[in-house]
């Protein structure tokens, strides 16, 4: 899978997403007259543009991070500075969330008002190279303004389920019969687009994540170092307890990886670490690079439903960018 194609698949993705738009609001505007859709539509902007202001806020709060400087956390601090020169970004503030689930993330409402975060969980799990090819994904995401383009999205889904929510349960009692059943269809409509664009906006943020991975090895980081990371990430997950996932079930789309999905990945990752080494080295990815997947039809419902790809499926991509690369 090139780069190339990604950008064609993301470029198409929201072609379909608007052109989805594009046919309800015609739908809605025949039905219900210009001046209600665009109250729906004003109604998910400011819901939209509210959650993106105050959502950092949320963030810090709900995963306990504190942002440390140069002086009480040297190399952390000067990992991101070198990433994010070489990035050309403005310096993020860097944090450590005080939670034990292994991970980092990246959010912010734009470049300059960025934040990269590690948990207390991650820090002991990788090496030094691994830490920092985490951090360059992270990284890639503010570059690539991942978070806005999710967020601006994700508007397309809410304003349909406002569109169906009213249409199905709040006709009025006055209405006539056939208006009545005009507004039930629109609704069901709506209903049935709410769930197919809630994938679509999903498979964006796969896309993203491929993105960002790839992002990670244009700032110089190996491939079997990203590999080995994530890696160790789903291993790492296996030992948080289900209380812990609950606490972050809303911000796991931040995350490199899903915990909530590393009993599942495990048993197909294990077959890449050959030496039994508890990492992915370059031979390993030589290796996989040149099977074919076999995932079954679980892993990839799954997949679906997920904000992340098929981990198997990532290490696959990342084996091609090693083929180039060596």
């Amino acid at each position: 899978m090139s780069i190339l194609w990604l950008k064609l698949r993301m470029w198409l993705l929201v072609a379909i997403l608007f052109s989805i738009v594009y046919g309800i609001v015609v739908m809605v505007a025949a039905r219900l007259g210009i001046v209600n859709f665009w109250a729906y539509l004003f109604i998910a902007l400011v819901m939209m543009l509210i959650q993106y202001m105050i959502g950092p806020k949320l963030i810090e709060w709900q995963m306990r991070i504190k942002y440390v400087s140069a002086k009480e956390d040297a190399q952390l601090y000067a990992m991101v500075k070198g990433l994010a020169d070489q990035a050309r970004i403005p310096m993020p503030r860097v944090g450590i969330a005080d939670i034990g689930i292994p991970n980092a993330f990246a959010f912010g409402r734009w470049k300059s008002d960025g934040r990269v975060c590690v948990t207390r969980g991650i820090m002991n799990l990788l090496n030094e190279e691994e830490l920092r090819a985490v951090l360059a994904h992270e990284l890639s995401h503010l570059k690539n303004r991942d978070v806005l383009t999710i967020t601006l999205l994700s508007v397309i889904p809410i304003v349909l389920y406002h569109i169906a929510v009213s249409n199905l349960y709040y006709r009025g009692s006055a209405q006539k019969r056939s208006e009545g059943n005009s507004a039930a269809l629109i609704g069901m409509a709506a209903m049935l687009f709410y769930f197919i664009t809630n994938l679509l906006v999903l498979y964006a943020s796969r896309i993203r994540e491929y993105f960002a991975d790839r992002g990670a090895l244009s700032l110089g980081c190996a491939p079997s170092n990203l590999a080995s990371a994530l890696y160790k990430l789903v291993y790492g997950s296996l030992r948080v307890d289900k209380e812990s996932l609950r606490q972050v079930e809303g911000l796991k789309a931040f995350f490199v990886n899903d915990p909530s999905c590393a009993l599942n990945e495990i048993k197909e990752l294990r077959q890449l670490d050959l030496d039994r080494s508890g990492t992915i080295d370059t031979d390993e990815l030589a290796v996989l690079s040149s099977k074919r997947l076999n995932i079954g039809f679980a892993e990839r419902l799954l997949e679906v439903m997920s904000t992340h790809p098929n981990m198997l499926k990532r290490i696959k991509m990342l084996s091609s960018y090693n083929k180039i690369a060596s």
